[in-house]
């Protein structure tokens, strides 16, 4: 995929586009505009320039519809001077604590299919199921923020955004705002932490190794490991194969997963007897792990003034809005191919190389192959700027 250059004229259409979006847009200005800075891409580089300010939200979006960029960023953080440079001149104040989820990141069979560039319903599926996780399994139960305080925000493309806005996070630094990622991605855990092999002495006078564990009922990361595995063991074989369990073991777990989700419930991991008890555990641990932090962008969490899309403008490589919720628990019926579309007038011809079947608007399209047709503006323009389309 991606075999198309944008041309000037392809270009020139989607920005009187995304300038007729901007005019007529709602609230899509930050808190504290005036202490926030800007940053701006076009179709080839999602900041290309930065170090922006302004005074007030008229200002900003006069820019916005003059200007049509492709991309809008806007810091994390608060500054007494947004538009100083160097970054030490600008008076750092505080920021949001943000985390940015990919599906790409999620190393998902179907992209063996489509290629990563692409998104497919189960792509958008498993990391909307992975940003609710990451709310509810961390942000709320673990650190305490409330639902109040976060807010999310579709990326426009591949994922969401994440933002806590709390005082007690405001002023964390770098390494503080580390300590959390590493924390919810599990970074360093090892099965030694949380597993203990211990000697015990039967009737008959012989002695057995028998390995305990954490509960479901114990905090932090052992909690969440048996948590886990006993959601999987309700869950079926495939879901055991996905934290590393193979699949003959996995079957014999399923069978007798009333007998180890006890043993589990009391600490007691040793129901079904496996080879290298401690290593096999291990293995489990680092799977569940690897996927959360292949799924969290630490780069976007550590840095405190880190630039991040400005929720409800436009997505330079799909035409699509980055689309605020109301509330996290949205997510459940949000659709994102369907609550984010822009250009919704007009239809326009292309010519398009080869794409899988898509929805869009609540409407399916494809599968195409060298050929030429006519759809309506929105999925035209992300066609286009996903570089498998011309413009007839």
């Amino acid at each position: 995929m991606g075999v198309f250059l944008l041309d000037q004229k392809v270009v020139g259409l989607v920005e009187q586009l995304i300038a007729d979006y901007y005019a007529t847009a709602g609230d899509i200005f930050p808190n504290a505009i005036e202490k926030r800075e800007f940053g701006f891409g076009d179709f080839e580089k999602k900041i290309s320039y930065r170090h922006f300010s302004f005074k007030s939200k008229g200002e900003f979006k006069k820019y916005a519809v003059d200007n049509a960029p492709a991309f809008i960023s806007y810091s994390a953080a608060e500054y007494e001077r947004p538009a100083a440079r160097p970054m030490e001149a600008k008076g750092w104040l505080g920021s949001e604590l943000i985390f940015d989820l990919d599906s790409t990141d999620l190393h998902l069979a179907c992209q063996e299919q489509h290629g990563r560039s692409w998104v497919c319903e189960n792509c958008l599926s498993s990391i909307k199921k992975e940003t609710i996780r990451l709310i509810e399994d961390y942000l709320i139960p673990d650190f305490g923020f409330s639902d109040k305080e976060i807010t999310v925000n579709f990326s426009g493309n591949r994922g969401y955004h994440v933002h806590v806005v709390n005082d007690d996070v405001l002023k964390l630094d770098a390494k503080a705002r580390r300590q959390i990622s590493e924390y919810i991605t599990g970074t360093g855990i090892e099965a030694g932490r949380l597993f203990e092999l211990r000697i015990t002495e039967l009737s008959n006078g012989r002695r057995i190794s028998v390995l305990y564990g954490p509960k479901p009922t114990d905090g932090g990361w052992g909690g969440k490991v048996a948590r886990g595995m006993i959601g999987a063991l309700n869950t079926g074989v495939a879901t055991l194969e996905e934290i590393g369990v193979e699949r003959s073991l996995a079957k014999k777990l399923f069978q007798r997963r009333a007998d180890v989700i006890l043993g589990i419930s009391t600490g007691n991991w040793d129901k079904v007897k496996v080879p290298k008890k401690e290593e096999f555990w291990g293995n489990v641990i680092r799977n569940m792990s690897i996927k959360q932090s292949d799924s969290i962008d630490r780069n976007v969490t550590n840095d405190p003034q880190h630039l991040i899309r400005l929720p409800d403008t436009i997505h330079g490589d799909t035409g699509l809005v980055s689309k605020k919720l109301g509330s996290y628990k949205e997510l459940q019926s949000f659709d994102a191919t369907k609550d984010t579309v822009a250009f919704r007038k007009g239809t326009m011809r292309i010519h398009i190389d080869k794409v899988p079947p898509f929805s869009i608007n609540g409407e399916s399209y494809g599968p195409y192959e060298n050929k030429e047709v006519e759809l309506p503006v929105y999925a035209a323009a992300y066609l286009l700027l996903k570089r498998v389309a011309a413009l007839k």
